[in-house]
């Protein structure tokens, strides 16, 4: 039996207090008048959540999740979905001790938008990237750009992030060892981070109900095209196989997980499979972009117009998946065009959200 006095009942109370809305029954028998009044039925919040395809509000938060602040708008929120960065496989900060699944727990307690069904909560992976804070990189950090790789890194490294994120590498992602750090985590548990197997394993054992996977279009990017030429493989095919083999395996220990992939949206012109394995696409910036990746205030933090024919092209692409019934979610990066760019994405059939690019904090123009 839990203490009344610990955080856990606490939170539940606070939910119970915050959430749980008035509802009028009518036509009750044996009641007089049906929506008179005293106290009503309240509705409760059922353990199941909306499928993928009901979902028509969704945030996406990656920085400032462990602030009580963050967490506190993240369970009031009205949202659907929501897809958040599993803190405690950060391992550059306290956050290493961050209790996530714990947070996924309370969050999956509180209710979507219909006030009935539960939140989906959704991590963030990056599938396509190594990141040097995650509880795998066990490898020197004494890099300095423009030089080569030290020598103990692993060769699925490939490259710096072509965008600027630091710590992040683009890697062959058809390379074993990647795949088993990402996947498998057959050969992890000497990690000197803790009892850690691979990163879907963290998502699936933190209680997720799905993954987020950003770099799905590792596939077009110039240095792995370069190194999958070098290694006789076909990228595009290579990536589609991947996500096959993450599907099958968390599907193994969480029948339903959820697989969302973030951009790429050429894929299926290469693997037409690819529709048969994701459950949704996600993709970002279709009308607006933010250059500023760390700080939340800056003027081009958001609201930058993506040049017409992109947008064009991601709309054709995305319109194909929509057609082939895989609901299409995206991101824009928009405050003083988030009316716009809610308007514009909705007439598309997609089912979008607008923030600024650090995605540090929710949107401050959610669609409600």
């Amino acid at each position: 039996m839990k203490n009344k006095n610990s955080p856990d009942f606490k939170f539940i109370l606070k939910m119970i207090l915050i959430f749980i809305i008035p509802v009028i029954v009518i036509g009750c028998s044996g009641g007089s008048g049906g929506s008179g009044s005293g106290p009503q039925p309240t509705p409760t919040v059922t353990s199941a959540p909306l499928s993928i395809g009901e979902v028509t509000s969704w945030a996406i938060q990656l920085q400032n999740i462990e602030t009580d602040e963050s967490m506190g708008a993240l369970a009031s929120s009205d949202y659907d979905m929501l897809v958040i960065e599993p803190t405690r496989t950060d391992w550059s900060s306290e956050n290493m001790n961050f209790d996530t699944a714990k947070l996924v727990s309370e969050l999956q307690s509180t209710p979507a938008s219909d006030g009935i069904h539960r939140k989906l909560v959704i991590a963030y992976v990056d599938i396509g990237q190594a990141e040097d804070y995650r509880w795998y990189w066990t490898w020197s950090k004494n890099w300095t750009p423009g030089q080569p790789f030290p020598d103990d890194w692993p060769s699925f490294i490939i490259s710096p992030d072509p965008d600027g994120w630091a710590g992040d590498f683009p890697v062959a992602y058809w390379d074993p060892n990647w795949k088993d750090i990402a996947v498998y985590g057959k050969n992890q548990s000497s990690s000197p981070y803790g009892n850690y197997t691979s990163i879907i394993d963290e998502a699936i054992r933190d209680g997720f109900d799905g993954i987020y996977m950003d770099w799905v279009a590792g596939y077009e990017d110039e240095q792995v095209l370069a190194r999958a030429e070098k290694d006789g493989v076909d990228a595009a095919q290579e990536m589609k196989n991947f996500i096959s083999e993450i599907r099958t395996y968390a599907h193994q220990r969480k029948p339903g997980f959820i697989m969302i992939q973030q951009n790429g949206s050429t894929l299926d012109q290469y693997q037409p499979d690819i529709l048969n394995v994701v459950d949704a696409i996600s993709q970002e910036a279709v009308w607006y972009e933010g250059a500023s990746f760390d700080d939340w205030d800056a003027a081009d933090a958001a609201d930058i117009s993506v040049d017409t024919d992109l947008t064009n092209e991601y709309i054709t692409n995305l319109t194909r998946w929509k057609k082939k019934g895989i609901p299409v979610f995206n991101v824009e990066y928009a405050v003083n065009n988030a009316s716009e760019a809610y308007e514009k994405s909705r007439a598309e059939g997609f089912v979008p959200y607008c923030s600024r690019r650090p995605l540090s904090h929710l949107s401050t123009t959610p669609p409600f």
